[in-house]
C-alpha cells in the first residue's frame, strides 16, 4: 500500500510540475509580441556659429558645427557631403579631409568645424548634408557673397532642414 501512495505521490508532482511547465509556457507564448518596441532611429539637427557673409579669393571661413540628437542608439553613423551649385572653393573637414562634391565622409564627432576656402571673388553657394543611417537627414545651406543679403557682416546658416534624400 506504501508503495502505491508513493507512486500516486510521484505522478501527483509529476503532473503538477508539467501543469506549471505548460502555464509558463503559455503565458510566455501569449505575451510574446513579434513587434518590438526598439527605437533605433532618431532625428537630430546641426547646429552652426554665426559665419560672415563675404568672402574674398583666397580667404577660407571656419564654420563652426555641432549634431544635437534627440536620442542616441549606440550603432547610429552619421556621414556628410556637401554639393557646391555657384561658385568655387574647397570644403575641408577639422581632420584634414578635403571634401569631393557628392562623396560621403563618415563624421567621427558630434562637434566638428568646415573650413570653406573661397577660389574666387563671385557667390558661393553650397550644401552641407549630414546623414544617419536610418535615412534621417539634415541640411544647411551656405551663401556668401551674394548681394541679397544685408551687409551686416554676419549671416546665420540657413537650415533647409531634415529631407528624405533623392537616389543618386
Amino acid at each position: 500500500m506504501n508503495i502505491l501512495n508513493n507512486r500516486n505521490k510521484k505522478n501527483s508532482i509529476f503532473k503538477a510540475l508539467a501543469l506549471c511547465l505548460f502555464a509558463a509556457l503559455s503565458l510566455t507564448v501569449v505575451s510574446c509580441d513579434d513587434d518590438m518596441d526598439i527605437q533605433q532611429s532618431y532625428p537630430f539637427t546641426v547646429e552652426t556659429m554665426p559665419v560672415p557673409n563675404k568672402v574674398t579669393k583666397g580667404q577660407t571661413v571656419e564654420i563652426r558645427c555641432e549634431l544635437k540628437k534627440t536620442g542616441d542608439f549606440a550603432n547610429t553613423l552619421y556621414t556628410i557631403w556637401y554639393f557646391q551649385f555657384e561658385g568655387d572653393g574647397t570644403l575641408e573637414m577639422d581632420n584634414g579631409i578635403t571634401f569631393l562634391p557628392n562623396d560621403r565622409y563618415l563624421l567621427e564627432n558630434e562637434k566638428f568645424r568646415l573650413y570653406y576656402t573661397a577660389k574666387g571673388n563671385e557667390a558661393h553657394n553650397f550644401i552641407v548634408v549630414v546623414e544617419d543611417n536610418f535615412g534621417n537627414s539634415y541640411e544647411l545651406e551656405f551663401d556668401f557673397n551674394n548681394r541679397n543679403v544685408k551687409d551686416d557682416g554676419i549671416i546665420s546658416v540657413v537650415p533647409i532642414g531634415n529631407f528624405k534624400p533623392i537616389m543618386r
